[in-house]
């Protein structure tokens, strides 16, 4: 079963051996070759969301958990 490559640069990059491609474009594929996965860097969308969900869980735990903990609050 040949799958035709989406992208022109899929078939050159398959024609190359791993050794001459950066570790950055090398390719790992999966499932008869449906999936294709490489090593690289997160997306920056990616890491906003990551930063977004660290603040907002360290707000509900001050917010919804009690504050600073028992006896340390500052409010009279």
């Amino acid at each position: 079963m040949d799958r035709k490559p989406e992208d022109p640069m899929d078939e050159v990059l398959d024609q190359l051996t791993a050794d001459e491609l950066p570790h950055h474009q090398q390719t790992e594929s999966f499932g008869l070759g449906h999936i294709r996965s490489r090593h690289g860097r997160l997306d920056r969308w990616l890491l906003v969301v990551y930063a977004v969900v660290f603040a907002w869980a360290l707000w509900y735990g001050y917010k919804f958990w009690g504050g600073l903990g028992p006896g340390l609050d500052l409010t009279l």
